[in-house]
């Protein structure tokens, strides 16, 4: 869990990622869709998807042509609760 945990901090440590999950957060998009929602390079918003896919933040499904990505929560659950942990053993 603690390597996941670092992978998911290091990707949420980015004000980029973060307003990509922002945009995830509303609808899924292709890569070119998020692209255009900001001022840097496609390689470099390929790159923040590609960490935020190893982060498990978002998945990728093909759709003929276009990669869709969607944000993913289920990583988020896990981390909440190893969060919430900390809280309950605090005495």
């Amino acid at each position: 869990m603690q390597g996941k945990i670092d992978i998911v901090f290091k990707a949420l440590n980015d004000a980029t990622r973060r307003e990509i999950l922002e945009l995830l957060r509303r609808k899924d998009m292709t890569a070119g869709e998020i692209a255009q929602q900001f001022r840097i390079s496609w390689p470099s918003v390929s790159h923040h998807l590609d960490l935020l896919k190893q982060a498990g933040l978002v998945s990728a499904t093909r759709s003929g042509q276009f990669v869709y990505y969607s944000l993913e929560t289920t990583v988020v659950d896990e981390i909440l609760k190893w969060l919430i942990k900390f809280k309950k053993n605090k005495k």
